[in-house]
């Protein structure tokens, strides 16, 4: 058998995969035949994970296996009808062994919605990485609203950086958060993104938007992914396709296992089964009264059950 080589995928699309070998070389490959098989219910190789493979000869590489993963981000894919307006099918991961996401929202222009914010932090606490919420266009909180909504996740533990792409503050902070990390850097249309990552390194916005790509129709699906270099050292992921988020593995009985807070007062329910509704006994609700829990948080908990709950029935 050829020599087994190793490096990290940095580009997927349409079943090729380009990894990087720590000298540098980047090599086109495609999965062995048995790992085919298995990558039908899910992506078993995707951006960041480190992969064994053989080479060629004509050039190309052969992936014989994948490196167990630390951690991976993952969402629910939906494959009939169109643009995958069917049921639930696959899981389509974003990326494996992010070290840290970075979910990007507006201060305004668009407002921050707390419900997509609590959704992507759902996300985050299922990979098991940190989450870091960047608040950009923050010359634009002239009242202050958006600063005292990023006070709720503040209090609950959540790294919260104010940028802005226009006057270039906190950039110097976030761009050492950045360096020597594999990133997720993500967050609805419209934040400013692009802008931001240019400020950051110029060009890098570009980069990010020239490879994002996302189409689905009826059982078919073209996506391209790419970790894309950072100066300095480091990786930032492309994410296509996080428009919409539909979380994936989480029944809805876990659910508030992946909201810090209200985990916490779980077991002081008086029903091991609490929804969090109109059970008498109920700790957060109680909490949500005393001022402890964020009202926003525990109606965001309550419209992703009941998201969660139609998708498993």
């Amino acid at each position: 058998m050829p020599e087994l080589l190793y490096g990290l995928i940095v580009t997927d699309q349409s079943g090729f995969f380009v990894v990087e070998t720590p000298e540098g070389a980047r090599i086109t490959c495609r999965l062995r035949g048995r790992l085919m098989e298995e990558a039908q219910s899910s992506d078993i190789a995707a951006i960041g994970d480190r992969v064994g493979f053989v080479m060629n000869d004509d050039g190309s590489g052969a992936i014989e296996e994948i490196m167990e993963r630390t951690s991976v981000i993952s969402r629910a894919m939906r494959t009939e009808g169109a643009r995958g307006a069917g049921a639930r099918e696959r899981e389509q991961v974003i990326i494996a062994n992010a070290d840290q996401a970075m979910f990007v929202f507006a201060a305004a222009q668009p407002d921050p919605s707390p419900r997509m914010i609590d959704r992507f932090l759902v996300m985050g606490e299922k990979s098991g990485i940190p989450s870091t919420l960047v608040m950009n266009k923050s010359d634009l909180d002239t009242s202050g609203e958006a600063r005292t909504l990023m006070g709720v996740y503040e209090r609950l533990g959540y790294r919260v950086l104010y940028t802005s792409a226009v006057t270039g503050s906190n950039l110097d902070e976030l761009r050492g958060a950045l360096l020597g990390k594999i990133s997720v850097f993500t967050g609805p249309s419209g934040v400013g993104k692009t802008s931001l990552l240019n400020r950051l390194q110029p060009g890098l916005g570009r980069a990010v938007k020239n490879v994002s790509q996302y189409h689905q129709e009826g059982q078919h699906t073209t996506r391209a992914s790419e970790l894309v270099r950072l100066e300095g050292g480091g990786y930032l992921a492309d994410t296509p396709g996080m428009r919409t988020l539909t979380i994936w593995d989480v029944e809805p009985e876990e659910l508030d296992g992946y909201f810090v807070e209200i985990a916490e007062r779980v077991r002081q329910c008086k029903f091991a089964n609490c929804q969090h509704r109109r059970e008498p006994g109920c700790a957060v609700r109680e909490a949500v009264e005393r001022g402890d829990i964020a009202r926003t948080r525990l109606d965001s908990y309550r419209i992703l059950r009941d998201e969660l709950q139609a998708a498993y029935t």
